[in-house]
């Protein structure tokens, strides 16, 4: 495949090609997968175990469009203070080799590919969607302005949730609004830990963080926010009269947690980093729990 490419196209596209896919952060994959738990949660919540399989793949191919939409733009906004942070001054726009304009032309093609997507969901879905949007357009940028845009990614990434449970059910019930806020809730607690990491720089370049608001009782209020998440995961379940596995599972993500506070224990930026990418697999535990109810305690 790779020889193919080479034969049809100059290598100059080639490499170009190579820097959208990291602008779009096709290599780092971390970011789709906290974005898509939330979502097989909700389709399988609202689907009772069987979710509708072609919102199964609009959804799937959405989180991968919108992550990727949302990674360009973070990217454009943040052009200028990219190069000045250890960790982000190879990303394709602060190392030049992706033009501004060229981010904001790829963010218009994967906001297009985004729309026709949406085109395929019921009506309450497509209202839901509009805000969806917002979002991801909005986040990018409030890191300058409020002190917790942790948050507003946590709304962001969790607003599929609620658009699923329009999409199958043709309503958000309080359900849907439960998964929400436990979505939200962990995107602050993994994003925080990944806030950690830049906190010196992002102090220097004057950028907001919950990482930075916390201070020094960062890992105190993450336990807490860890705390609140499994309350609202036990809601979950006591809502969708959910069993053993389930719980279980929940079980073992608390275990998780208390392992993510632990890496992160001497707040160095390897530990908190370490945290972040592992946070993965709350999502996935939390998800198998979820499957095995409806495995062996069919509707």
């Amino acid at each position: 495949m790779k020889k193919l490419l080479t034969d049809l196209l100059p290598r100059g596209v080639i490499t170009q090609l190579r820097n959208y896919a990291k602008l779009m952060r096709i290599d780092k994959p971390i970011g789709i997968w906290l974005l898509l738990w939330p979502v097989l949660w909700a389709l399988w919540l609202a689907g009772e175990g069987h979710p509708d399989q072609g919102l199964f793949v609009v959804f799937v191919v959405g989180v991968f469009v919108m992550r990727s939409a949302g990674c360009v733009l973070n990217d454009y906004a943040d052009r200028n203070i990219d190069p000045y942070v250890e960790r982000t001054r190879t990303r394709p726009i602060a190392s030049g080799a992706v033009a501004p304009i060229e981010a904001l032309i790829l963010f218009a093609a994967l906001g297009l590919i985004a729309i026709g997507l949406a085109t395929l969901l019921n009506k309450p879905a497509q209202l839901l969607a509009i805000a969806a949007a917002a979002l991801t357009i909005i986040y990018p940028f409030v890191k300058r302005f409020v002190s917790i845009p942790q948050f507003v990614l946590g709304a962001a990434f969790g607003w599929a949730v609620p658009m699923v449970f329009a999409a199958q059910t043709g309503a958000t019930s309080q359900l849907a609004w439960l998964v929400f806020g436990v979505a939200l809730v962990w995107a602050v607690v993994y994003d925080t830990f990944y806030a950690m990491v830049d906190r010196k720089d992002d102090v220097k370049l004057g950028a907001k963080s919950t990482a930075i608001l916390f201070g020094e009782v960062d890992l105190f209020v993450v336990a807490g926010l860890q705390v609140l998440m499994l309350v609202g995961l036990v809601l979950v379940g006591l809502r969708a009269a959910l069993g053993f596995w389930f719980y279980a599972s929940v079980a073992f993500a608390a275990c998780l947690m208390a392992y993510h506070l632990w890496l992160a224990r001497d707040r160095q930026p390897a530990g908190c980093f370490a945290a972040f990418l592992h946070n993965h697999w709350i999502g996935l535990v939390v998800f198998g729990g979820i499957v095995m109810h409806y495995t062996f305690n069919p509707v």
